[in-house]
């Protein structure tokens, strides 16, 4: 009989121990914004640990090819594509064991994490959920079945202690593990003189209100005229926050569109300053890229950005 150096017979050697396989449920980088990103950086980061197995299920598929067209039809696409994710669901969950689910507030809170808890359940996975959004407070208070849903999952995550505080208030145990940035994947650059290149990189939707931020660029070209904005971010409002621009007579500003995570780095560089406007927020890991570039902040103290930066100290 084959033996280990040790004596010890090959058929008595412990099994090694299987990795904890987990799936990490969120939109996949075809909704280019922080959930997607936040995503594909845990999944890499928990990737490096020997001791477990990490996979991803995007709420978002893609219908195979004939059906394609029909995610291009408002509407009919939220339909076909949340059947398309529960049967995903349903296909991938038995492989794991424990499902991470990323949540946003209200509706998307039903139609992503909602479905993932409940089909683990119905497995016996443990499930944590990654609650990410600046409107919880609203969302807790005035959508009744959002905290007994909550409760489907055995560990509540949130990315600040904003967040901490808000959950609390609603009888709801949720603990703080922040969004981080890989600083190896951005350009450090100290500014001893800044030049007048102003960024922002949030999409273009209502709670941003990139409306506020023109306004405010106005301001500042009438005492620099040259200066420069730099507009990176798409959404829903692009059109109209594009005519507002050219009412208040702005120049030197572009609309670059959405930026891939990986292109992001050459805008950080090329700016001299980051602007943030929004009336909700969280913790936007805009925010730390841009600290982690060298870019001065400028910000208005929305949600949990007073969490993470500090006036007159790290922002303003």
């Amino acid at each position: 009989m084959r033996t280990l150096r040790n004596n010890t017979p090959v058929h008595q050697r412990p099994a090694p121990e299987r990795p904890l396989r987990v799936c990490i449920v969120a939109p996949s980088l075809d909704i280019l914004g922080g959930q997607a990103v936040q995503a594909q950086r845990l999944r890499r980061y928990l990737s490096r640990n020997n001791g477990l197995s990490v996979g991803f299920l995007p709420v978002n598929p893609r219908l195979i090819r004939p059906l394609r067209f029909l995610q291009k039809i408002k509407y009919v696409r939220t339909v076909f594509t949340s059947l398309a994710y529960v049967v995903s669901l349903l296909w991938q969950v038995p492989r794991y064991d424990v499902i991470h689910a990323f949540s946003a507030s209200y509706s998307s809170f039903l139609l992503a994490p909602v479905p993932a808890m409940l089909v683990a359940r119905l497995f016996g996975k443990r499930v944590i959920l990654n609650y990410r959004s600046g409107e919880a407070d609203d969302h807790l208070a005035n959508w009744r079945t959002a905290v007994p849903l909550m409760r489907l999952a055995h560990t509540i995550v949130v990315p600040s202690g904003y967040l901490v505080d808000v959950f609390s208030r609603y009888g709801v145990r949720a603990e703080s593990v922040p969004n981080f940035v890989e600083v190896d994947k951005l350009p450090y650059r100290e500014r001893r003189s800044l030049q007048p290149v102003f960024l922002s990189n949030r999409n273009l939707e209502p709670l941003y209100n990139l409306s506020c931020l023109l306004k405010a660029f106005r301001v500042i070209q009438s005492e620099l005229p040259d200066a420069e904005l730099l507009i990176a971010g798409d959404g829903s409002l692009r059109e109209k926050l594009q005519e507002e621009a050219r009412e208040l007579g702005l120049r030197n500003t572009s609309f670059v569109g959405a930026v891939a995570p990986d292109q992001m780095a050459l805008l950080y560089d090329r700016s001299d300053v980051y602007l943030n406007s929004p009336d909700i927020d969280n913790m936007p890991g805009s925010i730390l890229e841009a600290s982690a570039c060298g870019l001065p902040i400028v910000s208005t103290e929305a949600g949990g950005i007073p969490y993470i930066v500090r006036d007159n100290e790290s922002a303003l």
